[in-house]
């Protein structure tokens, strides 16, 4: 081959093959919280297939093992914490507001 059609040929990348995130161990069950915890977001939501990384048999079966988890309360539907947070508000000193009315003359 000549330099010039050299020049078009794309290196070949090497890339490092992700681990998947389910092991072949690993029981994907209800009571297994340590790995049902993985694929739930900071507001209680199931993550998505693709961000998981998993087939689509492993995504049901995690689906269908959170939902059970959060019937029988192990796991919350959702998880809200700004709205228990004690949200910082200035005391009343005088009440209720009032409007005044405006008297027109006519």
């Amino acid at each position: 081959m000549d330099k010039s059609k050299r020049l078009f040929l794309k290196p070949k990348r090497s890339f490092r093959r992700r681990l998947p995130p389910i092991g072949s161990g690993d029981r994907i069950d209800y009571r297994n919280m340590s790995l049902i915890s993985r694929f739930i977001s900071e507001r209680g939501k199931i993550l998505s297939r693709r961000v998981n990384r998993l087939t689509l048999k492993q995504q049901r079966l995690i689906t269908i093992a959170i939902k059970q988890a959060r019937i029988l309360s192990l796991l919350p539907f959702l998880n809200n914490e700004k709205q228990f947070a004690k949200t910082e508000s200035t005391p009343r000193t005088t009440g209720p507001r009032t409007r005044n009315k405006i008297k027109r003359n006519r």
